[in-house]
């Protein structure tokens, strides 16, 4: 399997399972996920960047985080600010790390309108390499299709794709 090739099922009608395969140590990837100025070069879809991005990075910790869209070509979505936060749950470093996901606004305030997602991170080491498994469970099978909806593969794909960029520069 190389490196680029995203994997991702269904499971339960709610569940998404995403797997990657990075070519970087463990240690190192798990660190891209807890360290704000890791985050800050990779984290969100191309064209996006996190302006605001504060970590918290410990069960009941939060981050908190604004994407926003500075690439013209994207049109519509051009200077679009899109906020996040995530509470964490588990945090077992390098091995995995849960969180609950929010869709949220600048003053943290969780939108009750979007779903909500419990996410577990998995971070599996394959003899130098790290199988990324990323498993996120959304309270219906509709709030699945709504994010679905909104191009959230292509999103994480993109995202991956940075975060595999951000690797090969640091390590």
């Amino acid at each position: 399997m190389s490196n680029q090739t995203m994997v991702s099922r269904v499971e339960n009608e709610n569940v998404l399972v995403i797997e990657r395969v990075f070519d970087a140590p463990r240690e190192l990837v798990f660190q891209m996920f807890k360290e704000p100025e890791h985050l800050k070069r990779w984290w969100g879809p191309r064209g996006w960047e996190l302006p605001v991005c504060t970590v918290d990075f410990r069960p009941g910790g939060v981050w908190h985080y604004c994407m926003k869209c500075v690439d013209k070509s994207h049109g519509d979505f051009y200077g679009m600010e899109s906020w996040g936060k995530a509470i964490y749950k588990e945090i077992a470093e390098p091995e995995m790390f849960s969180y609950t996901d929010y869709f949220s606004d600048a003053e943290g305030n969780q939108n009750a309108e979007m779903p909500s997602t419990d996410v577990t991170l998995t971070f599996i080491d394959e003899g130098g390499k790290t199988k990324l498994v990323n498993r996120g469970v959304y309270v219906s099978p509709e709030a699945l299709k709504t994010v679905m909806d909104m191009g959230m593969l292509q999103g994480i794909t993109e995202t991956w794709d940075r975060l595999e960029e951000r690797l090969n520069e640091v390590k």
